[in-house]
């Protein structure tokens, strides 16, 4: 007689109907599998969840010591590098904080032969773009046989420029966008669809100008003569510091502060760059040190967990809410 095994997986778990005086013995191994099965379930159920607690606590270990696998050691001769990526604003990656932290550890480094900053932002805070100018110039001064150089990637505009223009030296792509020296304040205003909707706004201060640049309430011609003139104090900031920086190289020309925007090869032309190319040619070819050490500062898994699941949700509100009236470097 030859083996016979059942095509279905689950045909060895029957048992057969129960007849006859065999009833009694039949319920009870139904009722011992039922049990097993149960017991099955309930293990396979227990090892998951161990695996989950496994994983949520090498999570919280991982952020908690911030295994980046960044960090930055003492080494040999060296370029050092610090990209500035996306809007400057107090809490992004483009921030104040975050790139003069980068940057004093990269100057401070014995082993650093000379920095690069490698920027690709449209712009953003004059406030934050201010700082970093100003802290630029004074790690310069404080080790001035270290150079900074600008390497521009895609974008290299407004509150970028205004950065980028405190270092020694800008290099650039020639399709880079660079320029856009100027400042604005967008908003919208509500008031003529209001009307046509019915719609009254009620809204009470206590200073005559507290309620300025309201979305829901008409501009006024001392409103506007106000916003001009903060608009024109901070463009002359912006084109001092531009001035102070690239001094006697930039060419004459009557469009370059007026927020006009123009290719890299085009900005070399006008004196706003210097040559043409990328980290690793300034690092081989100008710097003379190959070897490219990474100072950026990273996010943690950790913060980067927290910014997807609830700090970024908030702040977004709270930027959507405060978006009208605000002065930018774009």
């Amino acid at each position: 007689m030859s083996d016979q095994f059942p095509t279905d997986p689950a045909a060895s778990n029957r048992v057969p109907p129960p007849a006859g005086e065999n009833w009694e013995r039949a319920a009870l191994e139904r009722i011992a599998l039922a049990a097993i099965n149960e017991q099955r379930a309930a293990r396979r159920w227990k090892i998951f969840f161990r695996f989950v607690l496994l994983g949520v606590a090498a999570l919280i270990a991982w952020g908690v010591f911030d295994f980046t696998g960044d960090k930055v050691s003492k080494t040999a001769r060296h370029t050092a590098l610090v990209d500035m990526e996306g809007e400057i604003a107090a809490n992004s990656n483009a921030s104040a904080d975050n790139i003069d932290s980068a940057l004093q550890s990269a100057f401070e480094d014995d082993g650093t032969a000379g920095v690069i900053l490698r920027i690709n932002s449209p712009g953003g805070s004059p406030v934050q773009a201010g700082i970093m100018y100003r802290e630029i110039r004074r790690l310069r001064a404080k080790y001035p046989s270290k150079p900074l150089y600008v390497v521009v990637d895609d974008m290299c505009a407004s509150g970028g420029y205004y950065v980028a223009a405190a270092a020694d030296k800008i290099y650039v792509d020639k399709a880079s966008i660079v320029g856009s020296i100027g400042v604005l304040m967008d908003g919208f205003g509500f008031t003529g669809l209001m009307d046509k909707l019915g719609i009254q706004r009620r809204i009470h201060t206590s200073g005559e100008n507290k309620g300025a640049f309201d979305p829901f309430s008409p501009e006024t011609p001392e409103m506007t003569a106000h916003a001009q003139e903060m608009l024109d104090q901070i463009h002359t900031q912006f084109i001092d510091a531009v001035k102070e920086g690239r001094g006697k190289r930039l060419k004459d020309d009557p469009q370059l502060f007026s927020g006009m925007f123009w290719t890299g090869e085009k900005s070399v032309a006008l004196g706003l760059a210097d040559g043409f190319g990328d980290a690793d040619y300034v690092a081989r070819e100008v710097i003379k040190q190959p070897d490219i050490v990474d100072y950026t500062q990273k996010e943690s898994i950790s913060e980067r967990v927290v910014r997807k699941f609830g700090a970024a949700v908030g702040s977004a509100a709270v930027h959507t809410l405060m978006v009208g009236g605000k002065m930018q470097l774009r």
